[in-house]
This record gives structure tokens, sequence and C-alpha cells, in this order.
């Protein structure tokens, strides 16, 4: 590559022709999307509950921090379900460990200010082993902390806290990574992965992928699979295993005042995938790992599925550390489409971009329609907009990825290595990305440009300079 001044941007060589002004076909320069979100949002309905409440106290649980208060959690929701719903409360003042909770329709988890759910760490607490999604891949696996599977109308409310107890000791060194813990010939996740994805790409039944306790992989923290009519608002979540709201597979979901401060590997914040009308305002990211990671499923179990995530709107939101801001990928094998994100903060040195797309020829997924207007970018330490078709496996598979139609508008940054970052491949160039009435100040090294077309700028500002 050549760099050209701290202004100046970056080709490889022999890829300038490659970058021009125009549009793509197929591709529109207007942001005629945003006049899509008030209807998005008239199907956004958070569910509610009648006004029945039922104390976990009141069968068994104590909230002394050592008591198993597992059993409570179940006949407290089992009740409420029984009566037709209503609030599981958790009373303020107490610490109340538990294992998997799960969830049934017209259950609201409520937990007061003032109380805390502890997680245990021991495995066998999130046994027997449930359907779920791990890293996109379908598979009998550990419980999720909290987990509703085919349920309507499900919650987790509250000003309360949610710790995973997760750390260096406990979930985090079966990543197999020294930094979290990990001792040579301690157990990590590498080979069940290994062989989880080999059956992926086998087609194995799901009911044959058995990867539970004895296979180190760790669960998510809340996972409604295949649900209706969800509410995430305003609890905190501390010291995830790893994922920490990832609702898969479900329609009408609202995350809303979350507070999430945890910085173990693979710690996204809000992973939906393969979602439908998903909305994720005025929370607070503070994560090991994408601060918000939009998915579709993962290479053949994406394509199988055919279940795309759209119409996800994120606003109000703020971003601290991260490896992402508003993030699309990887695991988007099933398509992601009609992505708008408006009115977000981002600013750490320790948040790598503020807009990030991830895809590669082994997932092959069709990334479209994402809209960015009106954030404001403090600092990040790579760059405002990312699209790398390098990810991972880069070119390594027979799958076309595709990213097109990504409009950013009104976006400002104050610090960065790279203004944009694009990299797409010589036989699939990412197509459209619009620039209007953005700045972004003292921008390192300029930006990256590999196999782009439709490249489109308007009163943009790089380094004081017109782009």
């Amino acid at each position: 590559t050549l760099g050209i001044g701290a202004g100046g941007m970056l080709f490889a060589p022999g890829l300038l022709g490659a970058c021009r002004t125009g549009l793509s076909s197929g591709v529109s320069i207007a942001d005629d999307g945003w006049d899509r979100v008030p209807a998005i949002l008239a199907r956004i309905v958070p569910p509610k509950f009648p006004a029945r409440d039922f104390a976990i106290t009141s069968y068994g649980a104590k909230g002394d921090g050592v008591t198993d208060c597992t059993a409570a959690f179940a006949k407290a929701i089992g009740a409420c379900n029984a009566a037709g719903g209503g609030r599981v409360v958790v009373p303020a003042g107490g610490r109340f460990l538990t294992g998997a909770i799960h969830l049934r329709s017209n259950v609201n988890l409520h937990v007061q200010g003032g109380a805390t759910i502890v997680f245990s760490t021991n495995p066998d607490a999130y046994l027997p082993a449930v359907f779920t999604r791990w890293e996109g891949m379908e598979l009998m696996g550990l419980s999720p902390l909290i987990y509703a599977f085919e349920q309507e109308n499900v919650a987790v409310t509250g000003n309360g806290t949610l710790d995973g107890q997760a750390n260096a000791t406990h979930w985090w060194p079966w990543k197999g990574l020294a930094d979290y813990g990990w001792k040579t010939g301690g157990p990590q996740q590498v080979p069940a992965r290994t062989k989880l994805m080999a059956m992926m790409e086998a087609n194995a039944p799901v009911a044959e992928r058995v990867f539970a306790k004895d296979s180190f992989m760790r669960p998510q923290f809340i996972q409604p699979y295949r649900c209706r009519n969800v509410l995430i608002e305003d609890v905190t979540i501390v010291n995830s295993p790893m994922w920490e709201i990832h609702p898969v597979l479900s329609t009408n979901v609202t995350v809303r005042r979350v507070k999430i401060d945890t910085h173990g590997p693979n710690n996204d914040g809000c992973d939906p995938e393969s979602c439908r009308d998903v909305l994720i305002e005025e929370c607070t990211f503070d994560t090991g790992d994408d601060c918000i990671a939009i998915k579709s499923g993962r290479n053949a179990d994406g394509r199988r599925l055919k279940a795309p995530t759209e119409n996800v709107i994120v606003r109000g939101c703020n971003m601290k550390d991260g490896h992402g801001g508003v993030t699309i990928g990887s695991e988007i094998s099933g398509d992601v489409r009609w992505v708008f994100a408006e009115k977000n903060r981002m600013d750490s040195p320790n948040l790598e971009r503020a807009l990030r797309l991830k895809n590669n020829a082994s997932r092959g997924g069709v990334l479209e329609h994402i809209y960015m207007r009106d954030c404001t970018v403090g600092q990040v330490s790579d760059s405002v907009v990312s699209v790398d078709f390098n990810y991972e496996e880069g070119a390594r598979g027979a799958f076309r990825p595709v990213a097109r139609d990504i409009n950013v508008t009104r976006v400002t940054s104050r610090k960065s290595k790279y203004g944009l970052y694009l990299r797409g491949f010589p036989n699939a160039p990412i197509e459209g990305v619009h620039l209007t009435d953005c700045r972004f100040d003292n921008v390192a090294s300029g930006n990256m440009l590999e196999n782009v077309t439709g490249l489109t700028t308007d009163r943009v500002i790089m380094n004081g300079k017109p782009l």
C-alpha cells in the first residue's frame, strides 16, 4: 500500500481504478430508507403484563448469596405462567444465587434496584442441554443463564444487577487464551468448536450435535430463542461468560436502557441473530468485544435456515470500550438488511470502530441497506467506517460476500487511524458507500480502499479538507 500524507488515502497497487465516484447498479444514494423507520417502530411494541407479583422469596429463595435459589425461580415462574402472567419479583437488598433461569410466556422477571441475581459458575447448573445457537451454529449445549424457548411475552426488567461471575478463574479460561486465565493443558473450547463446525458443514442433525458440560463452550447470558414480544429493560449486566443479550429467530424485541460492563472474551453486548423488528435504545455498552453485533447464522447453518436479520433500529446508545460500536457480522450467512443507527455516542481509545461490517468468502452473506446518521464519535483506535471482507477466513471459501447500499450521514469523529477502511475482493467489490455531511478530524492514516465501486462523498471534510 502507499500512504500519501496524514490526510491522504491508501490504495492497494493496481486497484485505484476500482474506486470511483458514481452509483452501482441497483444501489441508491438517497437515504430514503429512513422513511421505513416509523412503520418499523409501530410494529415494535413491548409486551405488557398483568398486575400480579410473585416474589421469589415466597417460593423458598434466600438472598444470602449462598443458598441455591434455582428451584425457587422455577416455581415462581411456573406459578406466574399458570396464573396467566405477571411479574416474578427479585426483591431489593439480596444476592440470589441460581443456575439457569428458564422464562415462560407472559412472565416478566423483574429485578428490583439493589437486588442481584448471581449465577452459578458450576456447569452442571446449566444442564440438561438445550437447543441453542453458539457462534451462529445450532447445537444442544449448556443452557444460557436466562433462556426462553418458543415463548411469547417475556421480559427481564428492573434496576437490579445480573452477575454472571465470569472471570479469569471461571468461564473465561475456556476461550483458551492466557490473557483470560487459561493455562497450558487446561480445558478449552477449540476441539469442540472444531468438531461442531465440521458437523455443521456436514449438515448433521442438531439432535446429534451435543456439546454440553465437557465441551467447554461458554453459555450466553440472555437468550430468547424463537420468541415473540421480548423486552430487556433497565438491568445492569456484569461478568458475562460470553455474548450478553442474544435474541435468536425472535420477532418484536426491545432492548432499552440496559447497562453492560463486562470485558471477557467474546463479550458482545447485544447480538440479535436472525431476528425481525428489533429496537436497541438508550443503552450503555462497555464490552470486551463488539458493543452491538447483528448476525444471521454461520456458514452452512445460516444458508440452510435462510433467516435474515432485518429492521433493526439502534438509537441513543453510548458505546465505550469494544471492537465495534454498531457491527454487522461476522456470522451473517443468512443476510442482514435494513439496519438504522442514529444519535449514538461512541468514544474510547479502546473502541476500535464506529460502524463495522465484517464478511468473507466462507460466510457469503448479503449485507445491504445500512444507515447511520447523527452519530458523534470522540475517538476510535482504528476506523470510523469499516467494511472488511478479509475478516478471519478472508477469500478462503466458495461464497461471494456482498456489502452494498451503506449510507453515513452527519457523522463526526475527532480522532481515528482511518476515516474509511473498505476492503472488498476483485470479484466481489463493496458497492455503494455514500457519505454526506460528515467530518473526520485527526485521521492519522487517511483511508484504506480496495475493490470499492460506487463510493460517493458529498460535503465530507477530513483533516480540514474536502474529501
